[in-house]
């Protein structure tokens, strides 16, 4: 339910600088809580997951591609924005780019006159869903790799062709992936790539491994920390690619002192591979819903690789379980067994919630008001199953834009929510009790609170 007033903080630590805010695209960006990937290339046609560059464009060749599924799907599992691979390390680019011939121009796909990137573009203009797209700074068939300044030219131009001819772009994705040639290591110039995506795409989030708009969750398990910030210190993760001890843990864990604005989001496959491979199978319903748990869930955004088959389409396995995911998902959150609760605080500060009725639930949730900034740091839930004794059901740590919390079935008469210490205003905008039967026998092994 809703809460009448946030929750009192009973300490309130002091910042080091003013609460960073999310911008309007952050924001956005943040509401969605799910994502597609689409990785489709010519991996999907060789078995691999990372190309050579060698690779025949002949080899590509999707015949029944219909990205209206894609985006159709996408929508109707609840994914608001849809990402699509346009080149990967291999260097085949997924439009007829001007910059080279090892793209679909070359390839038997649609008489050599098709463009992957304009049908899901369009695609998903159709569905209601955004689109955006990722161009691997690595590049396995450029001649230029490696040569510095030239091959940035190179990718810049290849950016400047996607950011211009394919209407809005939600989100442009990078990592930091670098290969080694005889030319020496690319050296990314990464403030002219972030200026240019600014001028041609201003109201596009960028990810990278360290932003500046998103950064990555540190890992590609699915699983964000029990203490996620969304604020971060930008001088513990300088530059995208840098995987050391340090900056993994800035990943993971942001900064409450932290100066910019920098959610993390988590990445993860539906299948073990990125690229769709024939022997490997879709996780099922109940472990997509315990990806949300712990990503969502955890303050995070989820960004799912659904990837296509040699024929163009999403897998039918991948798809009934998306679906099913998707029922499971709006059948526990879509019923808030603490709906006609009524709200009242006490001494301590703590927000005390009645339902009318007792309820049975295995799962809080909770939210915090991030248009301020982040400012929960310590939180306790209690309850009380009828003898007047309030006894613990959860606790935490960060809140974020959502928190998710699996406790035991539990009988609950009264809720009281307590914020032990915030870095400002504790505003609690949420606080929600769900049953999921049979939740903790699904529950994944690394799934811990």
């Amino acid at each position: 339910m809703r809460p009448q007033r946030p929750t009192a903080p009973l300490a309130v630590a002091p910042r080091l600088a003013p609460a960073a805010r999310p911008s309007a695209a952050q924001l956005a960006w943040h509401r969605e809580e799910l994502a597609m990937f689409v990785h489709l290339g010519i991996n999907t046609f060789t078995d691999r997951e990372w190309g050579d560059g060698t690779e025949d464009p002949a080899l590509f060749d999707p015949a029944g591609l219909d990205a209206r599924q894609w985006a159709r799907v996408a929508r109707e599992a609840g994914f608001g924005t849809l990402v699509l691979t346009a080149k990967h390390h291999d260097g085949f680019c997924l439009w007829p780019t001007a910059t080279t011939r090892h793209s679909v121009a070359a390839s038997p796909w649609r008489d050599g006159a098709g463009d992957v990137v304009r049908e899901a573009a369009q695609a998903c203009a159709t569905e209601g869903v955004r689109f955006g797209v990722y161009c691997s700074p690595w590049d396995r068939n450029a001649p230029a790799y490696g040569s510095g300044r030239a091959y940035d030219d190179l990718w810049l131009a290849q950016l400047t062709e996607l950011l211009t001819g394919y209407g809005p772009i939600a989100q442009v994705w990078f990592d930091g992936a670098v290969g080694e040639t005889e030319r020496g290591r690319q050296a990314y110039d990464w403030e002219r790539v972030f200026t240019t995506v600014r001028a041609l795409q201003p109201d596009a989030v960028i990810f990278s491994d360290a932003g500046p708009d998103v950064r990555w969750v540190g890992n590609e398990d699915g699983v964000a920390d029990t203490t996620t910030w969304s604020t971060i210190d930008p001088t513990s993760v300088p530059t995208p690619g840098r995987h050391d001890p340090w900056t993994l843990d800035a990943l993971r864990h942001g900064d409450p002192d932290g100066s910019v604005w920098r959610p993390a989001e988590t990445d993860v496959s539906i299948r073990p591979g990125w690229f769709w491979h024939p022997d490997e199978q879709p996780r099922d319903a109940a472990d997509l819903f315990e990806l949300y748990l712990t990503s969502v869930g955890r303050g995070s955004k989820l960004l799912l690789n659904v990837p296509p088959t040699r024929d163009g389409l999403l897998d039918d396995a991948d798809v009934a379980a998306l679906r099913d995911a998707a029922a499971h998902r709006r059948a526990v959150l879509g019923t808030d067994l603490l709906a006609d609760a009524t709200a009242t605080t006490d001494d301590d500060g703590g927000l005390v919630l009645t339902p009318a009725t007792p309820v049975r639930a295995d799962l809080l949730g909770l939210a915090e008001d991030i248009t301020e900034g982040q400012h929960v740091a310590a939180w306790r839930a209690q309850a009380d199953h009828g003898d007047g004794v309030w006894r613990p059901l959860a606790s935490g740590t960060t809140i974020g834009h959502r928190r998710l919390v699996r406790v035991p079935p539990t009988h609950v008469l009264r809720l009281r929510l307590v914020v032990d210490l915030a870095y400002g205003p504790a505003g609690v905008t949420d606080v929600s009790l769900h049953l999921d039967e049979g939740g903790e026998l699904r529950r994944r092994p690394d799934a811990h609170d």
